[in-house]
């Protein structure tokens, strides 16, 4: 009768519920209600899990500890979109507390977790909105509290999983547009099948479990993840490596185990693993002449190496001098070549491919910012789905970053063309931050689910038209949508009308509706430019 979880067990429950959300994420995206094609829950969430285990993974050792600050620092790097950020503050809060936990996790320590994740996730949130994900994770906590006498851990999780999942089934009460689409929480389905993960590893239930044991490296070089400021306190000067081959007949596991305790205290950063045939030994030691002669006790060395971390950090204190960072950098978001250009074309350092569909992670954006090698850097989401990911960066970058909230790319275009080099930097928040509440933005894409929404009935492959928040105009052709479309952005203040075609479109067909445009809006200026962007046929702004 299982009443406790190791550190082995947890990474087993841990690759599970990835592997479990993985089969389900496509299920988890059709509960999604608006019918734009974007990067939607469940594969936001997927993703962010994934970038958690693989971290994870990485992790020899199989410690609470180890494991939990690992899963959490791949959770915060992968997050994705605003379901995946409010994951990883939920994985946050959860495996804070639960690296406290010595050698097995209690149902207290999970109780405890729990209610800790549904605080941290609230908190992330500027106005937490009930019927959410974070109502579930509420249940959750609320659960793991009631039922803290189980009499095994999987009966516990169960009866959290039941509760959990009475509580989804009331989300449509709490909001009505997920009611009138006759679906719950998508973000909630998620967060429920994660649980679920963990409880059907306890139960021994098969699941197409897929073992993500590499880390992807940084599009960038790893010395832009290097805080040289940190390197300054170095406590054991120096990294010690070796095994321990053909292993004396009288040495014992016993031995191997209190090897790994003698090193503990000459030292930090201990690995000590393997069994009677092989041990592998990493510590940071001042002594590597102690935990050397501590291993031969054991058996033969091979494999040794000693490295100065002292030098090396000279060395890259050296180096960090002599690249002077610069006050200011820019980093946008945008799909399409000619949009790179354009931002590009305005001084904007550093692009990244992505928007709807492609939601870029925490890490991807911080790794962006550190590239442009700069003291501040002000980055354009120009996405309401990338701003959370976005703000997150700025835990895991060398940086001061700035986000500006722009939700579309006309608004990105606006606050970058706002920014001023010879400003502050909250002058320039501040300048940026107001030039896009006046921007008109429209966008042209297709439905991709029949729904209702907005007082309109929509049909999977019909053209729609959005301003920054709703759908406006719906129809089968793609001109004539889009200029229904313009017609309910423009006013008579109007001076500028700019589209930018996308993928769907051929430049014989932009130059064409162009010139209808002109002439039906003969007192403003009419625009047309290359996006090249995927999913929406017109990206338009209007000033």
């Amino acid at each position: 009768m299982q009443k406790t979880i190791n550190g082995v067990t947890l990474r087993k429950m841990l690759v599970t519920s990835y592997s479990l959300l993985e089969e389900n994420k496509d299920n988890i995206d059709s509960l999604n209600i608006f019918p734009v094609p974007d990067g939607d829950t469940g594969t936001n969430m997927s993703l962010t899990l994934k970038s958690a285990v693989a971290e994870m993974n990485a992790c020899e050792s199989s410690t609470i500890e180890a494991l939990s600050v690992a899963f959490n620092r791949g959770a915060l790097k992968g997050a994705r979109g605003n379901s995946g950020v409010i994951l990883s503050q939920i994985i946050k809060g959860m495996f804070s507390e639960l690296m406290k936990s010595q050698e097995a996790i209690t149902m207290k320590d999970f109780a405890r977790a729990c209610e800790k994740g549904c605080e941290t996730a609230y908190k992330a949130v500027t106005v937490p909105k009930e019927g959410t994900i974070l109502t579930i994770i509420k249940a959750i906590a609320e659960s793991a509290k009631q039922n803290v006498k189980s009499d095994t851990f999987q009966d516990y999780l169960h009866k959290i999983i039941a509760d959990a999942e009475k509580m989804l089934q009331m989300t449509p009460d709490m909001l009505p547009v997920l009611k009138k689409a006759g679906v719950v929480d998508a973000g909630g389905r998620g967060l429920v099948v994660i649980f679920s993960g963990m409880y059907k590893m306890l139960a021994g239930e098969m699941v197409n479990v897929e073992f993500v044991d590499k880390v992807e490296k940084d599009v960038t070089s790893e010395e832009n993840h290097v805080n040289y400021e940190s390197l300054a306190d170095i406590r054991f000067a120096y990294c010690t490596e070796f095994f321990i081959i053909n292993i004396y007949e009288k040495t014992t596991e016993a031995d191997i185990s209190s090897l790994r305790q003698r090193l503990l205290e000459i030292g930090d950063c201990v690995l000590c693993i393997g069994d009677l045939q092989l041990v592998k030994v990493h510590v940071h030691t001042n002594e590597p002449n102690k935990a050397l002669g501590y291993a031969l006790q054991l058996g033969e060395l091979n494999g040794v190496k000693i490295e100065n971390m002292l030098e090396q950090n000279r060395q890259l204190r050296k180096n960090a001098k002599k690249e002077e960072l610069k006050e200011y950098g820019i980093v946008a978001v945008a799909a399409g070549d000619g949009l790179n250009n354009v931002f590009k074309d305005i001084d904007v350092d550093y692009v990244i491919s992505g928007g709807q569909t492609m939601n870029p992670s925490a890490n991807d954006i911080a790794t962006a910012c550190d590239a442009v090698k700069a003291k501040t850097v002000f980055v354009l989401p120009n996405n309401k789905n990338i701003i959370m990911s976005a703000e997150q960066a700025n835990d895991i970058t060398s940086c001061n970053v700035v986000v500006i909230p722009t939700k579309t790319i006309p608004e990105g275009i606006s606050a970058a063309l706002a920014f001023d080099r010879n400003a502050t930097v909250d002058e320039n928040k501040e300048m940026m931050t107001e030039v896009i509440s006046s921007v008109k933005s429209g966008s042209v894409t297709y439905a991709v689910r029949n729904t209702n929404i907005d007082g309109m009935d929509l049909h999977e492959g019909e053209v729609i038209g959005l301003d920054k928040h709703d759908i406006l105009v719906h129809g089968d052709n793609i001109e004539d949508t889009t200029d229904a479309l313009i017609q309910k952005l423009v006013d008579n203040d109007t001076m500028n009308i700019t589209l930018f075609y996308g993928e769907g479109v051929t430049a014989e067909q932009a130059e064409q509706f162009l010139a209808t445009l002109e002439l039906k809006y003969a007192n403003c200026d009419v625009s047309m430019i290359e996006g090249g962007q995927p999913v929406y046929y017109y990206l338009i702004s209007v000033e």
